[in-house]
C-alpha cells in the first residue's frame, strides 16, 4: 500500500441556490471585510451581484477585484495585491472559474507573505499564515476549489508556475450548480474535458494511494456518465451538479496523487501556441493513455470497471485502447480538435515542445517513465 497523509482541509457546501449562503458562510469565519476576486464575464452573468447581495445581507463589507484573466499571470496578482493592501480584507473569495480561484490564491500568497509570485513557485514556500478563502466555482473543471495549488503564469515568459502550500487550501468550497448554467458552450466543453482528464490521470500516477483512488473513481463515474448529457442538454441541472461534484472530487484526487504526462505535454502547447488548457490536455490525453497502457493496462481496466453499465461507456475489458477511443470520441463530441496540426502546431517545432514538456513537474508522476524522446514520440502520434 502506498503511504499517504490525508486531511480534507476544505468544507464542501453543495446545492442549487447555495450562492445565497455566501454571506452566512463568510460570517461563520468571523469576516467583516472580504475581497471578491472574479472576472467581467461572471459579473455579466449576474453571479457576482448575488454573491455581493448575500455578503451585504450578512453585514460584510465587500470589495471587488474583477481583473482575473484566463490563465492568470503575475500581472493580475500584482493588480489584485494593490486592492488587498488598500482595503485590508479578512477573507478572500474566488468567484468564477479556475482562473478566479487561482488568482485569489495568488493574491493571498503575496499579500500575507510578501515578495512576488515567483517566491512561491514550488511547494511549502509560504512561511506565514494566510487569510481564509472561500471558493465559488462557476465551472466544472479545474477542481481548484479543493486544492492547495495555484497555477500562475509568468507575465513575460508565459511559463506556468505551480505554487502550492497547504495554507492556501480554501476553507470552504461552495458548489452551486445553478452558477454553471450560464457557461458558454465552449467553456462547458473545455472545462469538462479538463475535469475528465484529472479523473483519468490521477487514477494511475506514481503517487496514487487508497484515498486518491477513491476520489478518482467517483470523479470518473460522475464525469464520464454526465458529460455528454450536459453537452446535449445544457439546462440539465442534475447533470450539471454531477459534473461540478465530479470536478471537485477530481481536485481532491489531484491534491493527493498529482497528475501525469498529459498535463506535462499540454502546458507547452498553452505557453507556445496559446492553446486553451482544456483543448491541449484533452487532445494529448488519449495518446498518453495508450502510451501508459503498454505497461499499466490493468489499471485502466480497473478504472473502467467502475463505470460499467453506464450508457455509452466502454467495458472494462477494453482497457487502455478502449478508454483512449472513448476519450477521443468524447473530445470530438465536445467540439474540440483531436490532432495537433488542427491547432496550428508546426512539425518542426515538436522538438522544442518536447524539451519544454520534459521539464514539467507533472511528468515525473506519470506511471510509465517519460523522457524528452518519448514525449516527442507522443507529440508525433498526436500530430
Amino acid at each position: 500500500m502506498q503511504d499517504f497523509d490525508f486531511n480534507l482541509r476544505t468544507r464542501m457546501v453543495c446545492g442549487a441556490g447555495s450562492i445565497d449562503r455566501l454571506g452566512q458562510l463568510a460570517g461563520e469565519l468571523g469576516t467583516r471585510r472580504a475581497l471578491v476576486v472574479t472576472d467581467p464575464g461572471i459579473i455579466a452573468a449576474g453571479h457576482v451581484e448575488r454573491g455581493l447581495a448575500s455578503l451585504a445581507h450578512a453585514n460584510i463589507e465587500a470589495f471587488l477585484f474583477d481583473g482575473a484573466q484566463e490563465n492568470p499571470t503575475t500581472d493580475e496578482i500584482e493588480n489584485g495585491l494593490e486592492l488587498a493592501q488598500r482595503y485590508e480584507p479578512e477573507l478572500l473569495i474566488g468567484l468564477g472559474g479556475g482562473s478566479s480561484m487561482d488568482c485569489a490564491k495568488g493574491i493571498n500568497f503575496v499579500y500575507t507573505n510578501g515578495g512576488t509570485m515567483h517566491d512561491y513557485h514550488g511547494v511549502g514556500k509560504a512561511l506565514k499564515p494566510m487569510l481564509p478563502m472561500i471558493a465559488v466555482p462557476t465551472t466544472a473543471g479545474t477542481g481548484s476549489e479543493m486544492q492547495s495549488f495555484a497555477l500562475i503564469s509568468d507575465a513575460k515568459t508565459h511559463v506556468k508556475m505551480a505554487c502550492g502550500d497547504k495554507k492556501a487550501s480554501c476553507r470552504i468550497a461552495l458548489l452551486d450548480p445553478e452558477l454553471t448554467l450560464t457557461q458558454p458552450e465552449m467553456v462547458t466543453a473545455l472545462t469538462g474535458v479538463d475535469a475528465v482528464s484529472h479523473a483519468v490521470e490521477t487514477y494511475v500516477t506514481k503517487r496514487r494511494n487508497p484515498v486518491s483512488m477513491l476520489y478518482s473513481r467517483e470523479a470518473w463515474r460522475l464525469l464520464a456518465g454526465n458529460f455528454k448529457r450536459v453537452l446535449s442538454d445544457p439546462g440539465d441541472l442534475e447533470s450539471r451538479a454531477a459534473m461540478q461534484l465530479g470536478a471537485a472530487y477530481a481536485g481532491v484526487a489531484i491534491e493527493n496523487s498529482m497528475l501525469g504526462a498529459s498535463h506535462a505535454l499540454a502546458n507547452p502547447l498553452t505557453a507556445i501556441y496559446g492553446t486553451a488548457h482544456g483543448q491541449a490536455v484533452g487532445l494529448m490525453l488519449p495518446h498518453v493513455v495508450r502510451y501508459n497502457g503498454a505497461q499499466f493496462n490493468s489499471w485502466y481496466e480497473d478504472l473502467l470497471s467502475f463505470s460499467e453499465g453506464l450508457p455509452g461507456l466502454p467495458p472494462a475489458s477494453s482497457g487502455a485502447a478502449g478508454l483512449a477511443d472513448f476519450l477521443t470520441e468524447l473530445i470530438e463530441a465536445a467540439g474540440l480538435r483531436v490532432k495537433l496540426d488542427q491547432c496550428g502546431v508546426v512539425l518542426d517545432k515538436m522538438p522544442e515542445l518536447a524539451a519544454a514538456a520534459a521539464v514539467q513537474w507533472t511528468g515525473t508522476f506519470n506511471p510509465r517513465d517519460v523522457s524528452q524522446e518519448s514525449l516527442l514520440g507522443i507529440y508525433q502520434n498526436a500530430f
